[in-house]
């Protein structure tokens, strides 16, 4: 007690604070390994189930005088790829404020 009546909280102590540091940094990173997941899945359907698996369906369908099977294979995969980069700047820039490990 202090010279009030009040109760004095101790301090964390460093074993406690590294603890609570350390769980924080490996939610943190399962947050990031989550979204590299996602996002690359989505990079995958796009890039290979979508122009190899799915080609012949594609081609049904023409974007630009091209068959979208084709598109797929030849463009649309890099642009869903520079897309999925932007998303992940975004998604690990609110992430890294959320976690304060931000520059």
């Amino acid at each position: 007690m202090d010279t009030n009546g009040h109760m004095q909280h101790a301090a964390p102590s460093g074993d406690t604070a590294k603890a609570d540091n350390d769980a924080k940094m490996r939610r943190y990173w399962q947050r990031n390994l989550r979204y590299m997941v996602v996002l690359l899945g989505i990079w995958f359907v796009a890039g290979y189930v979508l122009s190899i698996f799915f080609v012949n369906q594609l081609n049904a369908i023409h974007l630009g005088g091209f068959p979208l099977g084709f598109w797929f294979a030849q463009q649309g995969s890099i642009y869903i790829f520079v897309l999925l980069i932007l998303a992940y700047f975004l998604l690990m820039d609110r992430l890294d404020k959320e976690f304060d490990v931000h520059e």
